[in-house]
């Protein structure tokens, strides 16, 4: 279901992996609100952080592929959103929240958790038909569980 991408031990891997999820732990969490804070407080560099923060994730359980979270840039266009709907119910995943911020520069920022329980195609098929869409842009996988 997920192509593309491995589960590995951390223990194999080196020690800035798992730093990467932490720093970015601390910045959702609200502890920190600059990088600089929390890749200081994990003892990685900025360029490390920004180098792989959109390529590590951490499965809560290995249950994996039953709900994800994707974030995208969408045009202020009238049925932009729509469409991205229109796509992801096209592969029979269900929408659980939206979150959409206020359009700045003709683009607003989406972040939409799914329930993948019914997608026989998995999530890189709905992330590639996603970003073929004119209206969506920067389509990325931010967790799967």
């Amino acid at each position: 279901m997920l192509k593309g991408y491995l589960i590995v031990d951390k223990a194999v891997l080196p020690d800035f992996f798992s730093k990467v999820v932490e720093a970015r732990q601390l910045l959702e969490s609200g502890k920190f609100g600059q990088v600089s804070e929390a890749v200081k407080e994990v003892g990685i560099s900025r360029s490390t952080y920004y180098k792989y923060k959109d390529h590590i994730l951490e499965p809560t359980d290995l249950t994996v592929g039953r709900k994800a979270v994707l974030s995208m840039l969408l045009s202020h266009e009238a049925g932009a959103l729509s469409k991205v709907l229109g796509t992801i119910s096209g592969f029979g995943a269900s929408v659980l929240t939206i979150t959409q911020s206020l359009p700045i520069n003709g683009k607003a920022s989406v972040t939409v958790s799914l329930d993948l329980q019914n997608v026989t195609e998995g999530i890189e098929a709905v992330i590639a038909a996603l970003s073929r869409q004119k209206d969506a842009e920067a389509v990325r996988l931010v967790a799967v569980e």
